[in-house]
């Protein structure tokens, strides 16, 4: 049987008019409406622990979204975190869309395949600049940068604790590895 897709502003209309709501737990991702995957306790445990960490680190340089939607071509995915840039309104218009992501940040532990197979292809196709998987399985920071129209990275690192990483689109803002797990 062939799959129905449908656009980002058909996915939406259907949110506010009530068809979707937060109990049906699920997002658009290539323009299919797809199950969210269930979060563990570890999972929660480290977006909180990254919450607080980006938290303290913002000082007006970008808002934090957790947990949030964003506006892409054909998909509407609800990142782990996000640094996005600030507006006054707080994105009350509209959904922040890839040229409003400082870094994209996606927590993985039973979503580790599908965050490197399905969301990664995604978010570069869609110009994420920088694009990062907290690995819980192995403990390491997976960063992605350089995007390409075809759905891959140009730059590429793993790191673990004792290493630090930068934001690259927010110069000066950077991390100990050892911090995020």
């Amino acid at each position: 049987m062939p799959t129905t897709r449908i656009t980002v502003d058909e996915y939406e209309q259907m949110i506010e008019s009530g068809i979707l709501t937060e109990k049906d737990r699920v997002v658009l991702i290539r323009g299919e409406i797809v199950p969210k995957m269930a979060i563990g306790t570890p999972h929660s445990a480290c977006v909180k622990r990254l919450n607080d960490l980006l938290g303290s680190k913002k000082a007006d340089r970008f808002l934090l979204g957790v947990q949030d939607p964003i506006r892409l071509p054909d998909s509407e995915p609800e990142p782990d975190l996000t640094l996005l840039r600030r507006r006054d309104d707080y994105y009350l218009s509209g959904h922040p869309r890839p040229e409003d992501v400082f870094l994209l940040i996606e927590v993985a532990d039973s979503s580790l395949e599908d965050d490197r197979d399905i969301m990664r292809p995604l978010y570069a196709e869609s110009g994420i600049e920088d694009y990062w998987i907290v690995n819980l399985r192995d403990q390491c920071l997976e960063v992605y940068r350089q995007p390409q129209p075809d759905g891959s990275y140009l730059e590429t690192h793993i790191l673990r604790r004792g290493q630090r990483v930068e934001v690259t689109t927010l110069p000066g803002l950077s991390f100990a590895v050892k911090d995020w797990f």
